[in-house]
């Protein structure tokens, strides 16, 4: 089969034509904005990439064009497709008819931490040996790809509610039929599609409706919203994680995010030693261990496969040293995923709280917290209110201005002297370069590109 693939660089459509080309299809595909990891992924596979959204693809003739929900009404090519009358599907179902059907489908779902938590699932499966497959909305740094088929019957997804194509708009995971689900956790988010915190909770009942009644389903228990999700109706086996103490039948951590105690009614079951930070990460480990579980893997065993866990690309990712100051990649773009990574970062290297005089006084190895409201949710300014909030363990924060019809100077204001906002990426480098000095953390975050500040930023410093 020929599949051509509108959207393709997506990380799920990515992922997609990833696991089309090693089950022997064809795979072209086309988008526009290309940029790492995923186009160096596609590229490696031989896949063919068509840049932008013209009609005159239509004479590549594939047997199917799967269509991806960056792609709109008006796009020549899908105008194209529609007045042929050509055979088109959503990636989603796509993937759900050749690929999940007859499979143990894991599906990771929750407003944070999908991408890492798949991510330890899939190598505590695969340091099991069950071989499994996955498809993960990033890059984790222990297989080095997105996805693969695997030879197991299990397979992991990460399961997002955004939703599937102009023509299908049910969350993507209502289509992948899992076996078992964890719902880690639930915010309001993508305000450009989803009204309320309520239609998303309706999207998640909707993933609930699909869990066999022999299904299991591992849900967060500090989230007030999953469960209500779950007051709605669940008819499938529950395996509850993540309260603040011991809770009959709950799986719980004790220490620090680090170095931690996998407990379940009274006793440790595993230990968590790692090189991950953050309390948030702790609890997707919970989440992994439990899902993992239930095809059949200890938790002692689980909690051991993930002392060799290496993490995702762009989660916390060192970057570069130059002169002494450390420079991460960090894919945070929710406020409180911002606030997370902030302030596991500076946990785990016991760093003082921040100075509020703005400059950080003498203090040794400060946080700067380099940020683009980028995401759909961001540049409506549904959470702009919330970003002082999400940067409070910054000892300065830095905020790149775009057109989103909202100032960001005014809505850090509260944050005073530590705020720092340019109109460009290049006077944003030239303030954190004049202000970085040794022992210094420059968290660098966005779900995108941000202009290739990355590397703008280690020439700076390095000169």
């Amino acid at each position: 089969m020929h599949i051509h693939v509108l959207g393709i660089c997506g990380t799920f459509m990515g992922g997609l034509a990833a696991l089309a080309r090693e089950a022997g299809h064809r795979v072209t595909g086309c988008d526009a904005n290309v940029y790492p990891p995923m186009s160096e992924q596609l590229q490696a596979l031989g896949i063919e990439l068509i840049e932008g959204w013209s009609a005159a693809q239509m004479r590549l003739a594939p047997d199917v064009f799967v269509i991806g929900n960056v792609v709109k009404r008006g796009m020549p090519l899908l105008e194209a497709i529609l007045d042929a009358g050509a055979r088109c599907t959503s990636g989603p179902q796509w993937l759900a008819e050749h690929v999940l059907h007859g499979r143990h489908v894991l599906a990771v779902a929750g407003t944070h931490g999908k991408t890492s938590t798949s991510s330890m699932l899939a190598w505590i499966l695969d340091r099991a040996g069950l071989e499994p497959g996955f498809l993960i909305g990033g890059v984790p740094l222990n297989f080095g790809v997105s996805a693969r088929l695997g030879r197991g019957q299990a397979f992991v997804i990460e399961a997002d509610e955004y939703d599937t194509a102009l023509f299908d708009k049910r969350s993507k995971f209502v289509h992948y039929r899992p076996r078992t689900a964890v719902l880690n956790n639930h915010e309001h988010d993508h305000a450009d599609i989803f009204p309320d915190h309520a239609a998303i909770e309706t999207q998640f009942h909707h993933l609930v409706r699909t869990v066999p009644a022999h299904g299991r389903i591992v849900v967060n228990a500090r989230d007030a919203a999953l469960q209500r999700v779950l007051q709605r109706g669940c008819w499938s086996v529950l395996q509850r994680f993540g309260a603040p103490a011991d809770e009959p039948g709950t799986l719980c951590a004790r220490g620090e995010p680090h170095a931690f105690d996998v407990r379940r009614d009274g006793r440790a079951i595993g230990r968590v030693e790692w090189a991950l930070i953050g309390e948030h990460n702790q609890l997707n480990a919970l989440a992994a261990i439990a899902a993992a579980e239930h095809v059949g893997v200890a938790p002692a065993q689980a909690a051991q496969a993930l002392a060799s866990f290496c993490n995702v690309r762009r989660r916390l990712e060192l970057r570069g040293e130059p002169r002494g100051v450390r420079v991460y990649d960090d894919f945070a773009h929710h406020p409180t995923a911002i606030r997370e990574t902030l302030h596991g970062l500076r946990r785990r290297l016991a760093l003082p709280a921040p100075s509020s005089a703005g400059a950080g006084g003498e203090a040794i190895g400060r946080v700067l917290a380099v940020f683009e409201p980028r995401s759909n949710t961001m540049k409506l300014g549904a959470m702009k209110a919330q970003l002082p909030w999400a940067l409070q363990d910054a000892d300065r924060a830095y905020c790149l201005q775009g057109d989103y019809g909202w100032s960001a100077r005014e809505a850090l204001a509260p944050l005073g002297a530590r705020a720092v906002v340019a109109d460009t990426v290049d006077a944003l480098v030239a303030a954190i370069a004049r202000d970085a000095r040794p022992g210094d953390h420059v968290v660098c975050m966005s779900n995108g590109s941000f202009g290739g500040i990355h590397a703008r930023l280690l020439d700076a410093l390095a000169s």
